[in-house]
């Protein structure tokens, strides 16, 4: 699942949502890490709606324009738990290695520089 995913459905989760309302959603939850652009929200929800994972719950106009609401299916709940836990699990899994590299003999007390994640110099 994408981040982007992830956070559309995380949004999602606790009560039906317009796109825009979305857009904000995704945004706080991540503290700004993930800010959707129109284009790629709609993607995503397009996406999500044809795996099932959403449907769109109604339809509203205000201010003269159509505001279409989503909501999350049963299978979205169930897919967004699953992520949610291997997400946790992975993060755990991390956790405790760091906490083994601390305890290790002759662990380095602070990161040299060397390769950054995508092997570059940091």
């Amino acid at each position: 699942m994408t981040q982007a995913a992830f956070f559309v459905l995380t949004a999602l989760a606790d009560q039906p949502r317009h796109g825009y309302g979305i857009l904000r959603e995704v945004e706080e939850l991540s503290d700004g890490a993930v800010q959707l652009r129109v284009g790629t929200l709609y993607g995503v929800l397009d996406r999500l709606t044809a795996d099932g994972l959403i449907v769109l719950d109604r339809e509203e106009v205000h201010d003269g324009r159509l505001r279409r609401y989503y909501r999350l299916t049963d299978e979205g709940t169930q897919a967004l738990d699953a992520e949610a836990e291997r997400m946790a699990a992975g993060a755990s899994a991390a956790k405790s290695r760091i906490a083994e590299g601390r305890r290790a003999p002759g662990a380095v007390a602070k990161p040299s520089a060397g390769p950054g994640l995508a092997g570059g110099v940091a």
